[in-house]
């Protein structure tokens, strides 16, 4: 199935290439939107697969944007744009629900792979950069809360407790069966499992969660 995408950036410049870049390899740009306001009223006209929405924008930004098109459960992905990787901004959206996150000088063949992954429902999370990401906010949130983050994870029994646990480390599927002697079919009813007991959208809010629990610790291989 052909993607289809909207764009949401305050940069018109930024919105066309990305449109010239995703249309020549065959990606349905289905909308732009210069703010984010715009860019949930299109998201609900226009029901794309992938909303491609910048962190700051003027009238509404990218964050509380994302907030409100996720809320709809409408099936759609966002991926975040960013100028800089350690963003709390783009970490605060991977906490309720982004996919991912792209620098917007991604690559052109980067960003459409990047678009066609996550609409297979599968989250966008370049290890070394997420990782940097995710240990420099999650410890730093933990610090008062985490008795609390804690117990969300009562639900899970001890072998999820080590797949999330993994999952947080970064593991694909396969690495995740090779890992713990089980098949990948195995592992992928494991990982739904979590993600059905704990309210996740994909494995990138999973890693989050693994670090604001503690199950996943700075340093951890």
């Amino acid at each position: 199935m052909t993607p289809r995408v909207l764009i949401a950036d305050d940069q018109e410049l930024i919105r066309t290439g990305f449109r010239l870049i995703l249309t020549a390899r065959g990606i349905d740009v289905v909308g732009e939107a210069g703010d984010g306001a715009e860019a949930v009223t299109a998201a609900r006209r226009l029901r794309p697969d992938v909303v491609l929405m910048d962190i700051r924008m003027p009238t509404m930004n990218g964050l509380d944007a994302t907030r409100l098109i996720l809320d709809e459960k409408s099936g759609c992905r966002v991926l975040m744009l960013t100028t800089f990787d350690l963003d709390r901004y783009v970490y605060a959206a991977l906490r309720i629900g982004a996919s991912g996150f792209l620098l917007k000088d991604v690559t052109a063949d980067y960003l459409a792979n990047a678009v066609r992954l996550v609409t297979t429902g599968d989250a966008l999370l370049a290890p070394s950069i997420t990782r940097r990401l995710v240990q420099r906010f999650a410890i730093e949130d933990r610090q008062e809360d985490r008795p609390a983050k804690q117990t969300e994870l009562t639900p899970l029994t001890p072998r999820e407790r080590e797949v999330l646990t993994l999952l947080g480390r970064g593991l694909s599927n396969t690495e995740l069966a090779s890992a713990l002697t089980l098949s990948e079919a195995t592992v992928k009813t494991h990982v739904a499992r979590i993600f059905a007991k704990l309210g996740l959208r994909d494995r990138a809010q999973a890693v989050v969660l693994a670090y604001e629990t503690g199950l996943v610790t700075p340093g951890d291989g």
